[in-house]
């Protein structure tokens, strides 16, 4: 078992590599919401002109049960940068690297209330940039000698507003991928419409967790979350679930699936 003294270790093991500012333990263990199964993931803040990899790689080897090779920038896609997956004391954890200029320059856009979704691997409904000064914001520091990530934290404390509006003004877009899957109601192109409209969850997810002012990162369990949110509906996830699986084969399915979407309550 991987103790808290070993991921303290470990990550002042990584802070002494050239090139790294900073390491975070991140993901639901930084937000004590985790199984007891759940992956470590430890975030890795470096300075992408400076960062040694194969040193990094070299020290994550060390504690590994096997080698492990942190990849170039963007071999993980272009919004993920790169890492390693290992498995230290029979636990896996997960070794995400992060560059400081980008984390930077997407707090940046948070504050301003800017944001978007690009297209990367493991992300179905796409990476949204600002989900890096939302990791920031919810990450539990290990190692960090300069401030990068407490004085940054504080920068996004509290929830920035104009980011808050920025997702609710969003909402336009659940419209839009609602309509998009009424086009092809009787056609038969059940995954068109299961993409259209678990991308409508999703953005709707986002924008009620923007309404809390709760940091949201990815996609993965963004859609049960809503429950857990004050002023959010406690019974969202039922909903979502229950209009998913209305779609079904038959053009009546999809069109209840597409009643159901428009029902959904929205954040005001």
């Amino acid at each position: 078992m991987l103790s808290d003294t070993d991921l303290v270790r470990i990550a002042h093991d990584l802070a002494a590599t050239p090139g790294v500012v900073a390491v975070a333990l991140g993901g639901s263990r930084a937000r004590g919401t985790h199984a007891p199964d759940s992956d470590v993931d430890l975030g890795v803040y470096v300075d992408g002109r400076t960062i040694d990899r194969a040193a990094v790689s070299a020290t994550v080897s060390r504690w590994a049960e096997a080698p492990v090779t942190v990849g170039h920038a963007g071999s993980w896609g272009p919004w993920v940068d790169s890492g390693a997956w290992s498995t230290i004391a029979g636990m896996p954890v997960d070794i995400i690297i992060r560059d400081v200029d980008r984390v930077r320059a997407q707090i940046a856009r948070a504050r301003r209330g800017t944001f978007a979704f690009h297209a990367q691997p493991g992300h179905p409904s796409g990476f949204l940039d600002v989900a890096y000064a939302g990791e920031v914001a919810l990450a539990k520091p290990l190692v960090d000698g300069a401030r990068f990530l407490r004085d940054n934290a504080a920068s996004l404390d509290p929830y920035p507003e104009p980011l808050r509006r920025a997702f609710i003004e969003d909402l336009w877009q659940v419209d839009f991928l609602v309509d998009a899957a009424a086009k092809v109601a009787d056609r038969g192109d059940t995954a068109y419409v299961d993409l259209c409209l678990s991308n409508a969850a999703v953005r709707l997810a986002y924008a009620w967790h923007a309404h809390a002012r709760v940091w949201a990162i990815n996609e993965k369990g963004i859609v049960p979350g809503v429950s857990r949110l004050p002023s959010a509906p406690g019974d969202f996830g039922v909903q979502v679930t229950a209009a998913l699986s209305a779609v079904g084969a038959s053009p009546e399915g999809v069109q209840a699936a597409i009643e159901m979407f428009r029902a959904l309550p929205r954040p005001r």
